[in-house]
């Protein structure tokens, strides 16, 4: 049986996985710290990790010109197929090397995408590159997953699914600092018969005080750490939390 590299196979059922996650609600969240964090309204952002390019959609219909950039051309391909997604530039590039053309006044990065980065060196480059292509007064806005998460929810254990015509298990590993993730897809085609995928994915838990060598480092400064789709300090039981960081 083949292993797919990462979302090869998971971006044909990514966005049926993410249905409960409140997409609208974060967009109108991270609008929200554009005005708290922002003496501007920014109308170029970038989106990095975008996936099949949901929040890049949403953004976009509020009149925002996005760029999303995400290292899985199975992804871009879903985020391709999307309504208005031709007024989206979508870039095959890794969030740790990308390029741009010029600088945006906004950078997101959603859905625990930075806890995939799990080289040290490769998530200091990702706060280099945001400074060097954000503009003056721009800021950085992503999530990570928190210690809580990954020591009481994934831990070592073992979930199942079924989600419209999908059955999957996730099986967790956690170390104290990289969590492996075993993804068994069984999914029904057209002709009833299940197909399976497998796939493993790694994440690293980035600790509050390692962000801040890395946003310190890039000539950042931070504006605010946030539980979990509010304006609030963390809580102790959040699983994830947002950072706000500015140019």
């Amino acid at each position: 049986m083949e292993i797919l590299p990462s979302y090869t196979g998971f971006s044909d059922v990514y966005d049926i996985l993410t249905d409960d996650v409140e997409y609208e609600k974060r967009c109108e969240y991270i609008e929200k710290l554009f005005k708290k964090h922002m003496s501007y309204t920014p109308n170029l952002i970038a989106d990095l990790g975008c996936g099949t390019g949901t929040v890049c959609s949403i953004m976009a219909k509020k009149g925002y010109d996005m760029i999303g950039i995400d290292s899985s051309d199975s992804m871009l391909y879903r985020a391709s197929q999307k309504k208005g997604a031709k007024k989206i530039l979508y870039l095959l590039q890794d969030m740790t090397s990308f390029e741009l053309y010029g600088t945006v006044d906004a950078f997101l990065c959603m859905l625990d995408s930075l806890n995939y980065v799990t080289d040290s060196d490769e998530v200091e480059e990702v706060f280099s590159l945001v400074a060097n292509y954000l503009n003056p007064g721009g800021v950085f806005i992503f999530d990570v997953n928190t210690l809580h998460k990954y020591e009481n929810i994934l831990s070592d254990n073992t979930f199942v699914f079924e989600e419209k015509n999908v059955f999957y298990t996730w099986e967790n590993s956690f170390d104290g600092e990289y969590c492996d993730f075993r993804l068994n897809f069984f999914v029904k085609n057209k002709n009833g018969v299940y197909n399976r995928i497998l796939e493993e994915h790694t994440q690293m838990y980035h600790s509050h005080d390692f962000l801040m060598k890395a946003i310190e480092k890039a000539g950042l400064t931070l504006e605010g750490v946030y539980g979990e789709l509010t304006e609030e300090a963390p809580s102790e039981n959040e699983q994830r939390v947002f950072y706000v960081v500015k140019r």
